[in-house]
């Protein structure tokens, strides 16, 4: 499909932020850069997400990210993301909750017991490890040819870094990333054209995880995530539906946010040249420029609230139980809080400032483990490459709920 390429040329009321072309075509930011200015509290009828209300503001995000008394992304209440009710509601043998979407205290009891498995000291511990990752990758790929930095690179990285903190068989780690595509696809993206294509790999991850959380149930003294899910939380088992439910919100949000925000970063010192300059001549910049890469990327354009009750927003009336996707892929553009926007500044004042990793109780949990990764991954870039040149076009993945890429070819030139 196709939408309009100037979000100008039709009616504002009509604009659908969930339409996942608009993302594929990468066309979203002229549509927010309206909303922003027009009608930053904007009102969507008629989406195959059902009706909700788009923020784009920064400002209007952080204040409903802070109050999730008013604000839920429960799941009993529709869930955390547009589609969710089609993801993982609609099918009684696919109903797994997890704790992104919970209300306290159930999501600080079971976000709690996950947390020692991503605390600075566990990332200190995995760091040698995804070093010695890192230089293999590097190592083995080509020069003065092309290949797809998207595979052999970002989704390599990731999916090692998954198996390691799941203590997933290393040479079967790829299912890791397949079950993460599957998990946020729908019909007609290219992956799946049923629901039940998605269910089938879905089953099948279940049965795995299951077989994977017997093996170690009774032993809590590992450190992988699949133990802390395993063996009871103060005292108190998850159920198999929680069990499953926040495996996926793990492998999801091991995967997405760093595979996404590293093949951005190759893309972005392509796109803004003098930027590459200044990171190669000053490499203190890396953690920086990881911050300012996933601003500008966003790979989770967005949350999902439930209105609790009736609230008013800059004069919009929003009535309890009305959807509110938060976008925090606006308000990473919005031009009243970060100077040039649309561009990459790795010495930004305020690159620590994005919405990428969320606000408030729900904050991305592996915040840091992704940002470990972007830093070591460019620590060793720069050792090796004097180079990463682009080498055709980028090509995006068909989500509202990803903001991605399957492919980017590139070229690597050594020191």
């Amino acid at each position: 499909m196709s939408v309009a390429t100037d979000p100008y040329s039709v009616p504002i009321d009509s604009i659908d932020m969930s339409d996942p072309d608009i993302y594929q075509q990468n066309l979203m930011h002229s549509y927010f850069e309206r909303l922003r200015k027009e009608n930053p509290v904007h009102f969507s009828e008629g989406s195959a997400c059902g009706p909700f209300w788009s923020l784009t503001k920064y400002s209007d995000i952080v204040e409903v990210e802070r109050n999730h008394i008013d604000f839920s992304p429960d799941a009993s209440n529709g869930g955390h993301v547009l589609g969710y009710e089609n993801w993982f509601t609609s099918d009684p043998e696919l109903q797994w909750p997890m704790f992104l979407a919970m209300d306290p205290p159930k999501h600080d009891v079971q976000r709690r017991a996950v947390s020692p498995g991503l605390a600075p000291d566990a990332l200190k511990r995995m760091e040698a490890t995804i070093r010695k990752h890192a230089e293999e990758i590097f190592d083995s790929l080509p020069e003065a040819e092309t290949f797809n930095w998207v595979t052999q690179v970002s989704v390599e990285l990731t999916t090692r870094t998954l198996a390691m903190l799941f203590d997933f068989p290393f040479e079967e780690r790829r299912l890791l990333t397949r079950w993460s595509d599957y998990a946020f696809s729908i019909p007609g993206d290219g992956l799946i054209e049923t629901w039940d294509d998605r269910k089938v790999v879905m089953m099948e991850m279940k049965e795995r995880f299951e077989h994977l959380g017997e093996e170690r149930r009774g032993d809590s003294s590992g450190f992988d995530l699949i133990t802390k899910l395993a063996n009871p939380i103060d005292g108190k088992r998850l159920s198999p539906a929680e069990y499953m439910g926040n495996a996926i919100l793990l492998l999801v949000g091991g995967n997405d946010t760093t595979r996404n925000s590293l093949t951005a970063s190759a893309l972005t010192l392509n796109l803004f040249p003098e930027q590459n300059k200044k990171l190669r001549g000053n490499q203190s910049l890396i953690p920086s420029f990881g911050s300012e890469v996933v601003r500008w990327q966003t790979p989770l354009p967005h949350m999902k609230r439930t209105a609790m009750k009736d609230v008013v927003i800059r004069g919009k009336e929003i009535k309890k139980g009305e959807k509110i996707a938060v976008w925090y892929i606006s308000g990473n553009r919005d031009e009243e809080v970060f100077d040039r926007p649309h561009e990459i500044v790795i010495d930004r004042p305020n690159v620590r400032s994005h919405l990428s990793f969320g606000f408030g109780i729900h904050r991305c949990l592996g915040n840091r483990l992704a940002e470990l990764q972007l830093r070591v991954a460019w620590e060793e870039i720069l050792k090796r490459f004097k180079s990463v040149d682009l080498d055709g076009d980028p090509v995006r993945v068909h989500s509202h709920a990803i903001m991605g890429y399957s492919d980017l070819p590139v070229q690597v030139k050594r020191h």
